[in-house]
């Protein structure tokens, strides 16, 4: 072997090519493939949206963000138990509200309207009303993974497979009390996906906080 194909070999990154072997074997098998939904850069090494996930969050914030990314790469996204969405702080976040479905009170019939917005959307972020039990959560599951769909949760859901917190934020832009606020500097802490917490600090704009 030539010392040229030693060095190509090296190259090769070996997460690449386990994702690469788990869709042929999921595509062997019959079972839908879990693809990438695009994310904004802020996420970067944090999380990775795919395809019949939950992922939990703990603000309005982090889920308009989780769903821009989608939006922004011309998919639809949803919004449910959103009695108080912000138009304004969705466009900042860059979501085309062209494409978006707001349901904003959908009170006791919560279940069957996910799963409607999982039937037809990419990206659905959900605020539930409540303590989510575990057969509900497995009917919504099961819609994700046959509808390749992703959803967002603000709030209680049974199981995630990564949950975003953002924790020790301070403002920028205001010196000596005066001023004018230009963005927020948080840290955000991605737990689950059986790994270690992993923290990154990033700098939101003022108006999406």
């Amino acid at each position: 072997m030539s010392i040229r194909a030693v060095e190509t070999l090296e190259l090769v990154d070996p997460r690449a090519v386990v994702d690469q072997l788990r869709g042929r074997i999921q595509a062997l098998q019959g079972g839908p493939t879990r693809l990438s939904v695009p994310t904004l850069p802020v996420f970067d090494g944090l999380v990775q949206l795919r395809t019949g996930g939950v992922y939990g969050v703990d603000s309005a914030s982090l889920g308009m963000a989780l769903a821009a990314g989608a939006s922004q790469a011309g998919e639809w996204v949803g919004f449910a138990g959103w009695d108080d969405f912000g138009v304004e702080a969705a466009h900042q976040w860059g979501i085309d509200l062209s494409r978006t479905v707001l349901v904003p009170s959908p009170g006791e019939h919560w279940l069957e309207v996910t799963a409607a917005l999982v039937d037809v959307l990419k990206v659905v972020v959900l605020r539930p009303p409540g303590q989510v039990d575990a057969k509900s959560a497995s009917i919504i599951d099961a819609r994700l993974r046959a509808r390749s769909g992703v959803l967002v949760v603000q709030g209680d859901w049974p199981r995630c497979e990564v949950r975003l917190a953002a924790e020790r934020s301070a403002w920028l832009g205001i010196g000596a009390g005066r001023g004018r606020l230009r963005e927020r500097r948080v840290e955000l802490v991605a737990r689950g996906g059986g790994r270690m917490p992993t923290r990154s600090e990033v700098a939101l704009a003022g108006g999406a906080a």
